[in-house]
């Protein structure tokens, strides 16, 4: 197990609030606005034969939460090896 130091920890504590509150964003969009608000004016497209905004709301949200979580694994898997830490 790494020691890190003080800078080391705020280092790696800013780019994990970074990281979290980046995808946070993202998923609010997804989530909330294109699945919510704006599900009505996005229905005028059509996406795999669904109207756009209930395709969202049913499916894609919950693809693009599901890559979020990957994303996060992976980014930070890579963080930890760049400082040392170890599970």
């Amino acid at each position: 197990m790494a020691i890190l130091t003080e800078e080391q920890r705020r280092e790696y504590w800013r780019y994990n609030l970074r990281l979290t509150l980046t995808l946070l964003a993202i998923w609010f969009v997804v989530a909330y606005l294109l699945s919510g608000l704006f599900a009505a004016t996005l229905n005028h497209v059509t996406f795999l034969g669904f109207p756009f905004g209930y395709y969202m709301a049913a499916q894609g949200s919950l693809i693009v939460f599901v890559i979020e979580i990957a994303l996060y694994a992976r980014l930070m898997n890579k963080k930890d090896l760049e400082f040392g830490i170890e599970e």
